[in-house]
C-alpha cells in the first residue's frame, strides 16, 4: 500500500511540474531591423556591437539594402566583430566592379582594365539576362556565395541560426517583394540592386531591384514574422532643404531619399527602439577604409546613447543579471577550401564549350579541387571562351564516396557569349596634352575561339590597329597585328629641345607563339616596319645624332618575356615585375646594310617590399644594350618620362627627366623608388635614379654618371592616377614638373 502510494505521489509531482512548465510565461522576441543606404549602412556593424554589449538576445532580423547584407550575414552566425573585420579587408572598388582578380588575369586583360575609364558591350539589338546595369556584379556574387557558405543552397531562411527576411522591389508591377525563403545570396544580391547601377535579379516573371524603393526600413516584416519588440537602426539623412538641392549628385540623392520614405515613418512608429545613426558628411559609395571606420564608430556612439532603453527593454525580457550575455546563436559550419566533386554541372554553357574547360583543367567527378582552382575555371570561361560572366557556387554534401569523405556538388555558371565590347579611355598630360583612345573587341562565334582587336587613339600620337588572336590550345593564343601610328614628338639633348620629328609608322605583327598563363607571358614572332618621315624641324645640330632619318623599311625577329605579379598595376606593395626582349633587326630578313643585323637587347626588373602598410620600397635595374654599325635613327635609344614606352616604344623612364631625351647605344641604369601611401588612395613617390650611357661597353665606366631624382604625388581613382612630378637631373641641369591626369596609353 505505501509502496502505491509513493508511486502516486511521484507521478503527481512529474505532472504538476510540467503544468507548472507549460503556464512558465515564454520570453518575448526581439527584432533588430537595418535600413538600405549603401556604405552608410555600414554603421549596423557598431549598433549590433552594442546591442551584444548589453546582452539583448536577436530572435529576428530583417533588412533592406545594404542592411539585409549586414543582416543575412549576421543571420549566418557571425557576429558584430567578424563583421567588422570582414568589411575591412574588402577592396570595394573591386568587390563593386566586374573586374577580374588580377592574380587570375592574363597581362593582356590587366593592361586593358587598367587603361579604359568605360566599358560597354553593344548587345545591336540582343537582349541579355544580365543587362540593365552598369556593373553586373559577379564580384558581389562571389563574395556573398563565400561569405554565406554553408548556406547556399534553397532554404527556407527560418532554418538560419536567427531567422531572417530582406526586401526587393519588382520593377515589373512596382511591388515589393519579401524574400524568406530561396538562396540567401541571390535574396542579399537582389535587395541591393539599385535601378541602372547594379543589374536586376530576374526570377520568373519578375525583375528584382533594390527593396529600398518600396521598404527601406522593414519593421512591419519584422512584426508579422513574430517579433514583440523592434530594436531598429536607420542610416537615413535628414530631409533636404530647397537650397540643398542644388547639384546634378544632390538631385538623385533627393530622388532616391523620396523613394524610400515609402512606410518609413509607419515603421519607424511601431519600432521601440529606433536608433537613427548620424551619417553626414557621408554617401552611397563612401567604402573608403576611412569611411567605414568612422561610419561603424558613428553606429556604436548613436546606440550607446540607447543604453538605457536597452538594458530596460532586457529586464522587460526578465534578463536581469547586468553582466549575463546571451551570445547569437554560432554557426559551427566553415566553408571548406578544398572538397571533393560529387557532382558536376555547367549551367547555359554548349556541349563543346564544357568539354573544353574539362580538358583543359582535367576535371572529373571524385577529384579534389579547391577554391582557387575553381577561380581559374571561371576565369578561363570568361577569358578563353568570351563569357560575359562566369561564377560557381557548391551545393549540398550529398555524394559519399569509397574512402568515407562526401563529395560537394559544384555548379558552375556562365553568362552570355560577350557581345561587341567597346571601351573608352582618355588621358592628360603636360607633354602630350590630351589624348584619346577607343578599343572594339569582337569574338568570332567560330569552332576555334577568335577574337578581333580594334583600336583607335587620337592625340600627338595617333594610332589604328586590328588584332586577330585564336585560341588552338589551352594557354596558346597566337596573334596576327597590324598598326598604322603618326608620331610626332619633340626630341630633347642635355635639357634643350633640339628637333621635332613627325613620322607614320606601319607595322605588321605575327606571333605564331604567344604563351599566356596568369602572370606569365611569352611571344616569340616577327615583325615587318616602315617608317615613313614626313617633316623635321631641326632647332640645332644634335651631337648624338649621326645619321638623319631617311624612310625606311625593316625585318625584325623577336623574343619576348612578360611576368607580373605585382597587386597594383600603377602603385604595387608587394610582388615582382620582369620584362627581357631580343630583337634582331635587318632589312633584308638576314642583314642591315649589308652587315650583321642589329642586335637589341632590353630588360627590366622590379621588386615590392612592404616595410610597413603605409611605405613600400622598390628597387628597380633596366636597360637597353644595341649591337650593330650605326643603329638607325628611329632605333635608338632615348629616355625620360614616367613609364617604359610611352612616347616611343624603346624609351626608358629616368627620373628627373620628362621630355624625351637622345642617348647613346648602351644605357644601364637602376632606380630605387619610396612609395608612401598616406591613405588608400592618396600616394607619394619619391624616386632616386643612376644610370651609365656610352657608345661602346667598354665605354660605359668611363662615362659620368647620370642622377635623377623626384618627388610626386598621386591621387588614385577609378580614371586612373590623377598627379604630378617635379624632378631634377644632372644630365638635363634643371627642373622638370609633370602632370598625369587618367590612365597610361
Amino acid at each position: 500500500m505505501m509502496k502505491k502510494f509513493l508511486i502516486i505521489l511521484v507521478a503527481s509531482l512529474c505532472l504538476a511540474q510540467v503544468a507548472l512548465a507549460q503556464e512558465a510565461p515564454k520570453r518575448k522576441r526581439v527584432a533588430v531591423v537595418l535600413s538600405g543606404g549603401g556604405a552608410k549602412g555600414m554603421a549596423h556593424i557598431g549598433a549590433l556591437k552594442v546591442i551584444e554589449r548589453a546582452g539583448i538576445p536577436i530572435d529576428i532580423i530583417t533588412g533592406t539594402s545594404m542592411g539585409s547584407i549586414i543582416g543575412g550575414l549576421y543571420a549566418c552566425g557571425n557576429r558584430s566583430a567578424k563583421l567588422d573585420s570582414m568589411v575591412r579587408v574588402q577592396d570595394w572598388a573591386y568587390v563593386l566592379s566586374d573586374k577580374d582578380d588580377l592574380s587570375h588575369q592574363s597581362l593582356q586583360e590587366r593592361e586593358r582594365q587598367n587603361t579604359y575609364i568605360i566599358t560597354t558591350s553593344l548587345n545591336l539589338g540582343k537582349k541579355t539576362a544580365d543587362g540593365g546595369g552598369f556593373v553586373i556584379g559577379k564580384n558581389i556574387n562571389t563574395l556573398f556565395n563565400a561569405l554565406t557558405a554553408p548556406y547556399n543552397d534553397s532554404i527556407d531562411f527560418n532554418t538560419l541560426p536567427i531567422p531572417f527576411a530582406c526586401v526587393a522591389t519588382n520593377i515589373v508591377d512596382n511591388t515589393e517583394y519579401d524574400f524568406h525563403s530561396g538562396v540567401l545570396s541571390v535574396a542579399m544580391r537582389a535587395s541591393m540592386s539599385i535601378p541602372g547601377a547594379f543589374s536586376p535579379i530576374r526570377m520568373g516573371d519578375m525583375v528584382l531591384v533594390d527593396g529600398g524603393l518600396r521598404n527601406n526600413f522593414p519593421a512591419d516584416i519584422a512584426r508579422e514574422m513574430g517579433a514583440d519588440y523592434i530594436i531598429g537602426v536607420t542610416v537615413q539623412g535628414k530631409e533636404k532643404t530647397a537650397d540643398e538641392i542644388g547639384s546634378t549628385g544632390a538631385v538623385i540623392s533627393q530622388i532616391i531619399d523620396v523613394n524610400c520614405k515609402n512606410k518609413y515613418e509607419d515603421n519607424l512608429a511601431i519600432t521601440d527602439i529606433p536608433i537613427r545613426v548620424n551619417t553626414t558628411g557621408y554617401g552611397s559609395a563612401s567604402f573608403t577604409h576611412a569611411a567605414i571606420d568612422t561610419l561603424i564608430r558613428r553606429g556604436e556612439e548613436e546606440a550607446m546613447r540607447h543604453w538605457d532603453e536597452l538594458l530596460a527593454l532586457k529586464a522587460k525580457l526578465g534578463i536581469s543579471d547586468p553582466k549575463k550575455r546571451i551570445l547569437i546563436k554560432h554557426n559551427p559550419l566553415v566553408p571548406p577550401t578544398k572538397f571533393k566533386i560529387g557532382a558536376l554541372n555547367f549551367v547555359n554553357m554548349s556541349k563543346g564549350d564544357e568539354l573544353f574547360i574539362r580538358n583543359k583543367f582535367n576535371l572529373e567527378e571524385g577529384d579534389s579541387i579547391d577554391t582557387n582552382r575553381a577561380e581559374l575555371i571561371t576565369t578561363s570561361m570568361r577569358l578563353d571562351l568570351f563569357y560575359k560572366s562566369a561564377d560557381y557556387r557548391v551545393e549540398g554534401h550529398a555524394v559519399n564516396f569509397e574512402d568515407g569523405t562526401t563529395g560537394a556538388k559544384i555548379i558552375f555558371t556562365a553568362g552570355p557569349k560577350k557581345t561587341n565590347a567597346v571601351s573608352v579611355g582618355i588621358r592628360f598630360d603636360n607633354e602630350e596634352k590630351v589624348a584619346l583612345q577607343a578599343n572594339a573587341a569582337i569574338p568570332l562565334r567560330t569552332q576555334m575561339p577568335m577574337e578581333l582587336d580594334f583600336t583607335v587613339r587620337l592625340g600627338k600620337r595617333t594610332m589604328g590597329k586590328v588584332d586577330w588572336g585564336f585560341h588552338p590550345m589551352s594557354f596558346i593564343r597566337p596573334t596576327v597585328s597590324y598598326s598604322f601610328t603618326h608620331n610626332d614628338i619633340d626630341i630633347y639633348e642635355y635639357g634643350k629641345k633640339s628637333y621635332n620629328i613627325t613620322y607614320n609608322q606601319h607595322r605588321l605583327h605575327v606571333a605564331p607563339l604567344n604563351f599566356n598563363v596568369r602572370n606569365f607571358n611569352i611571344s616569340i614572332g616577327a615583325e615587318w616596319d616602315y617608317y615613313d618621315f614626313r617633316n623635321l624641324l631641326v632647332d640645332r645640330l644634335p651631337e648624338h645624332q649621326r645619321n638623319f632619318p631617311d624612310n625606311r623599311h625593316f625585318f625584325s625577329y623577336i623574343g619576348h618575356v612578360d611576368y607580373n605579379s605585382e597587386n597594383e598595376w600603377y602603385f604595387p606593395t608587394r610582388g615582382a615585375k620582369f620584362k627581357a626582349r631580343f630583337a634582331y633587326v635587318t632589312d633584308n630578313f638576314v642583314e642591315l646594310k649589308d652587315a650583321v643585323g642589329l642586335r637589341e637587347y632590353a630588360a627590366m626588373w622590379r621588386m615590392s617590399f612592404p616595410l610597413s602598410r603605409y611605405l613600400t620600397i622598390q628597387p628597380m635595374l633596366y636597360g637597353r644594350l644595341l649591337f650593330g654599325e650605326n643603329p638607325p635613327f628611329i632605333i635608338s635609344n632615348y629616355v625620360g618620362g614616367q613609364w617604359f614606352g610611352h612616347y616611343m616604344e624603346q624609351q626608358t623612364p629616368f627620373a628627373g627627366i620628362t621630355n624625351v631625351e637622345q642617348a647613346w647605344d648602351k644605357l644601364l641604369a637602376a632606380q630605387l623608388q619610396a612609395q608612401v601611401n598616406l591613405t588608400q588612395n592618396n600616394i607619394v613617390l619619391l624616386r632616386l635614379a643612376a644610370g651609365q650611357n656610352a657608345d661602346e661597353m667598354k665605354e660605359l665606366l668611363d662615362q659620368s654618371t647620370m642622377i635623377g631624382t623626384s618627388l610626386g604625388y598621386y591621387y588614385n581613382t577609378m580614371f586612373g592616377p590623377l598627379g604630378a612630378t617635379v624632378g631634377y637631373c644632372s644630365i638635363t641641369k634643371k627642373l622638370s614638373f609633370f602632370i598625369n591626369l587618367g590612365f597610361v596609353f
